[in-house]
């Protein structure tokens, strides 16, 4: 693996086990906030533990290239789900990053979101 994919690997983990880890430690706010988003019901349990994994092994370089293609598309997921809902002219908090991420969405978050994707497509140049 080059030193380029290395680091968007490890990057991407770290981004994934913050916004997991994040989401735990909001507890019941963060289910409410993405239900608010329009995350499915069953998914905002699982959501925060299915990023921890992913996270983790991204940056342990665990069974490459699955990491990285899981996590391409969560953020491929997450930005449908921001631009749908913006497109609706609603703005409901992302919680993305639970507590540290009350605001409510805007470009800003499919901004962030798409050089997150970046990092996530540089991790496969191996």
């Amino acid at each position: 693996m080059s030193a380029v994919a290395l680091v968007a690997s490890v990057l991407l983990g770290a981004a994934f086990v913050l916004a997991g880890g994040s989401k735990l430690a909001a507890g019941a706010a963060w289910p409410a906030q993405a239900r608010d988003l329009g995350a499915p019901r069953f998914a905002a349990p699982l959501l925060p533990w299915l990023e921890l994994a992913v996270g983790a092994a991204l940056v342990v370089q665990l069974v490459e290239p699955w990491p990285a293609l899981a996590a391409i598309a969560l953020l491929l997921a997450f930005s449908a789900l921001i631009a749908l809902r913006l497109s609706q002219g609603r703005r409901p908090p992302c919680a993305c990053f639970g507590a540290w991420s009350a605001s409510p969405i805007g470009p800003g978050h499919l901004a962030r979101n798409g050089a997150l994707l970046a990092l996530g497509v540089l991790s496969l140049w191996g």
